[in-house]
């Protein structure tokens, strides 16, 4: 586990330096992400959003499937999370739906395979402790 949190800390520590650095990029214009036309550009960016984010699915399917961790990196799902939210914040910046919409859905997926993925290695921990006596 704390290999896992070394590798959360190196990941976000810069990441939280980058957006502190970007206090004049807040986005001007919020009321054309969401009540503006659909372009050309954006129909297109939404289906490669859809392909994309929902990659993650079949993973965090089957693992609630199996009922088992067995399988599942969750460090992979954590790592995209992570980046996922600044995709979220640089689709903010260039007013773009698509890039929004989809990491937003990407977050919470990555979110639920990270969350399920505990879940699921409490759970084996609590049954293997359980069947060898507590040792």
């Amino acid at each position: 586990m704390k290999r896992f949190q070394r590798v959360a800390l190196v990941l976000f520590l810069p990441s939280l330096i980058a957006l502190c650095g970007c206090e004049d990029l807040v986005p001007q214009d919020t009321q054309s992400i969401l009540f503006s036309s659909f372009k050309r550009s954006e129909i297109f960016g939404i289906v490669a959003g859809f392909g994309t984010t929902f990659a993650a699915v079949p993973d965090l399917l089957a693992m609630l499937k199996r009922r088992s961790s067995a399988g599942m990196n969750p460090r992979m799902a954590a790592i995209m999370c992570v980046f996922q939210v600044l995709w979220v914040y640089y689709g903010l910046l260039i007013a773009s739906r698509p890039v929004i919409i989809w990491n937003v859905v990407g977050v919470l997926v990555n979110a639920l395979s990270v969350g399920a993925y505990f879940y699921f290695v409490r759970k084996e921990k609590a049954v293997y402790a359980g069947a060898t006596g507590g040792k």
